[in-house]
């Protein structure tokens, strides 16, 4: 006989890691799924050169921690590993804007905003959230930027989830009040974006999942969940795994769960969920999925100078520090990675804008012949960490991708898509690359060194870069509108439930961690204890809101930072 849990997470991210402490917390007996491997700290890769350790590529035994997925539409980033996600964000943890709650997808069902402040804060005194005190070159020149574009007041530090205790000193880790591990304070090396080597992340390794452990959720990394299907005869359902990235011994193993979180992100949960689809495996799921797959309106661009500046550290902070507004619509986040990362230059090419009637590669060929020598200098990736600011962009803006799924050249089946509900998913933003011209004059002002705006190669030919793949199985009202219903159940499946970002219902505008966690708690506050009577409506009687019990969030001493 199969082994038996009372819930099964698909995922460690930051929705499954809620699903595991909350739900034992409970009183059910969790068993978590990772695809990725679990590190400790000393085994993250030291620089993104470290392939086997920073890159995700299982069939080619690479378990590192940055994943890299192609859409016709998007390049997508996205994180592996125990934690998820957390391994290698940017530690930036920003509360959206209104537009955000009161967004058409959702808004008739609640307010949104009320429902979710108290859950918001949770979120942010587990992960520990302080304003990050970096202050550098790159700092300055982001406070002029956003001077010289009139919008000065927009700029602001970021939120961020880091412990920084002094610099290099090593403590009890402040979330087991000196029983756990200890931790070193950010040594603003700026590879938070590799992997924090040192402990000072706020990483759901140091907080939701050690202490989901304690109440007694289990983790089996490096197993794949290929499928999900009721059980025969009983209310239940089958969950079959097998080793990540095997190509022969698969080792599939198969569990039975009461109930079933999916967590696996954005990517994860949509590719699952196309795969149960389209095998039969649950039958009835919403036409919905795949709809309102979001990229945050995102693009990724930098400035560049043509070589190190002497006194000038770039590298120096955590891996954003500070953001501003050049319009009502965008945000603009400086990014760096610290010495010795500099794979990402890879991606890396001079900037040139899109729209109008002449194509982009046509307008990309124009550039390289007129400034080659520019060009030439993009490609190159010697210390390019050391002398690039990069620049995200995010909108929050209505616009989607419709994702599904097709069968690939080789057999099997592969996500693709095509432009969705809203204005088409910007492939450039005029708002962000006039921010990183004024960047890249600011910057050759305080170093004195020529300077030039870049973006992805991708946008050459129309397809930006994202590390916020959003939406997909979006909350709706009712299975016409979406794959889950308010209370995070999936629509004619309320024993499979979404919780990662691919239940995030409308464009941020910002970094989406901390709202996939807020919508996380607020799911798992509603679930009964285990044995004690469901108080949410079975579906299809409307929505109700509950009235629930806000958990105690463990805090780290001295307020998280």
């Amino acid at each position: 006989m199969s082994e038996h849990y009372d819930v099964v997470v698909v995922g460690s991210g930051f929705g499954g890691s809620v699903a595991a402490l909350r739900l034992s917390e409970k009183g059910y007996r969790v068993h978590v799924y990772e695809a990725g491997r679990r590190f400790a700290d000393a085994d993250f890769a030291r620089t993104s050169w470290d392939v086997r350790r920073y890159l995700w590529a299982p069939r080619l035994k690479c378990f590192g921690v940055q994943r890299i997925h192609r859409l016709p539409d998007v390049l997508v980033l996205a994180g592996a590993g125990v934690g998820g996600g957390s391994l290698n964000y940017a530690n930036t943890l920003y509360t959206p804007p209104r537009e955000f709650f009161e967004d058409p997808q959702w808004r008739d069902v609640t307010d949104w905003e009320a429902e979710l402040r108290p859950h918001y804060a949770t979120a942010s005194r587990m992960l520990g959230v302080v304003t990050n005190p970096c202050e550098g070159p790159v700092e300055q020149v982001m406070r002029q930027a956003a001077e010289d574009l009139g919008v000065g007041a927009t700029f602001q530090k970021t939120p961020v989830g880091v412990w920084f205790g002094t610099p290099g000193e090593t403590v009890p880790d402040p979330y087991f009040g000196g029983a756990g591990p200890d931790r070193t304070g950010c040594t603003l090396c700026g590879n938070c974006m590799v992997g924090c080597r040192v402990g000072a992340k706020n990483t759901l390794v140091k907080n939701y999942l050690a202490l989901a452990e304690r109440a007694g959720a289990t983790i089996e990394p490096l197993r794949t969940v290929v499928d999900v299907r009721a059980a025969p005869g009983r209310p239940a359902y089958v969950v079959t795994t097998e080793a990540t990235g095997a190509w022969v011994r698969k080792e599939a193993r198969a569990v039975t769960a009461d109930q079933v979180v999916f967590a696996a992100g954005a990517w994860g949960t949509q590719q699952l969920l196309h795969r149960l689809r389209d095998s039969g495996a649950l039958p009835g799921l919403s036409a919905r999925l795949g709809h309102l797959t979001r990229t945050n309106s995102e693009a990724l661009g930098g400035v560049m100078l043509e070589r190190v500046p002497e006194g000038v550290d770039l590298t120096r902070g955590v891996a954003i520090t500070s953001s501003f507004h050049p319009d009502v619509d965008t945000h603009v986040e400086n990014v760096r990675y610290g010495r010795g990362s500099n794979a990402m230059g890879l991606l890396a090419t001079v900037l040139v804008d899109g729209g109008g009637r002449v194509p982009r590669p046509v307008r990309f060929l124009a550039e390289v012949v007129a400034h080659p020598v520019t060009f030439a200098r993009s490609l190159s990736v010697r210390r390019w960490s050391e002398r690039t600011v990069i620049g995200l962009v995010m909108q929050s803006r209505d616009n989607s991708l419709v994702v599904s799924s097709r069968r690939g050249v080789f057999g099997g089946r592969r996500l693709t898509s095509r432009q969705g509900h809203g204005e088409p998913n910007p492939s450039w933003i005029p708002a962000g690359h006039r921010s990183l011209r004024v960047l890249a004059r600011r910057l050759q002002e305080a170093t004195g060194l020529r300077a030039f705006p870049g973006g992805s190669l991708g946008e050459v030919v129309d397809v930006p870069m994202t590390a916020h793949f959003l939406g997909g199985a979006v909350i709706g009202a009712d299975p016409s509108r979406g794959v889950v219903d308010p209370y995070h159940r999936v629509w004619g499946h309320p024993g499979l439930h979404v919780v990662d970002g691919s239940a995030v219902s409308a464009n941020l505008g910002v970094n989406p961690s901390l709202t996939i966690t807020a919508q996380a708690e607020r799911a798992f506050s509603m679930w009964p204890r285990r044995g004690e009577p469901d108080r949410r409506p079975t579906q299809g009687e409307g929505y109700r809101r509950l009235e629930v019990e806000v958990p105690v969030a463990a805090r780290p001493s001295g307020g998280g930072g």
